[in-house]
């Protein structure tokens, strides 16, 4: 008899061992399966947010910090904007390049023409990032701006100081 009793506790650890692999199988597809989960999400909620900015179409430009966290960075600019006011260049001096101006300064690094439409609330269709690309390279022409590399822009005074 007892080769019976050895027999069902052999098949009894078989299934005992395959029901915890299983388990553990459950488990790693549960955790892969609420990461896929969770990325849909964040998906779906980018899709609807998108939809909805895009519907409303560009917004209103966007305003110029006060206070004293805007000092700093604002700071940098009254050279330039003191030079091109003394040299009569009433495009620097413009409130459109004045905002342009603003974004950099704000920034911690170099932008390219769409981050600079977004900036100062232009919307990010080819004739808005075209017309920034134009005025950007107008301020790279008069030393205000450097071009680092191919489309992308920073203020000269900050990577002088580096």
């Amino acid at each position: 008899m007892p080769s019976w009793l050895a027999a069902l506790e052999s098949k009894e650890s078989a299934a005992r061992s395959r029901a915890g692999e299983l388990r553990e199988l459950i488990a790693g597809l549960s955790e892969a399966l609420t990461l896929v989960e969770t990325e849909l999400s964040r998906l779906q909620i980018t899709r609807e947010t998108m939809t909805e900015v895009l519907a409303d179409g560009p917004g209103p430009a966007a305003p110029v910090p006060d206070g004293e966290s805007a000092v700093v960075p604002l700071a940098e600019l009254v050279p330039v904007l003191l030079a091109a006011e003394a040299s009569g260049d009433a495009t620097v001096t413009s409130e459109a390049y004045r905002r342009i101006l603003v974004v950099f300064a704000q920034a911690p690094g170099p932008l390219r023409c769409m981050d600079v439409c977004v900036g100062v609330g232009l919307g990010t269709a080819a004739n808005h990032v075209e017309g920034m690309r134009s005025k950007l390279k107008r301020l790279v022409e008069r030393g205000i701006l450097l071009e680092a590399e191919s489309g992308l822009f920073a203020l000269a005074s900050r990577a002088g100081a580096r």
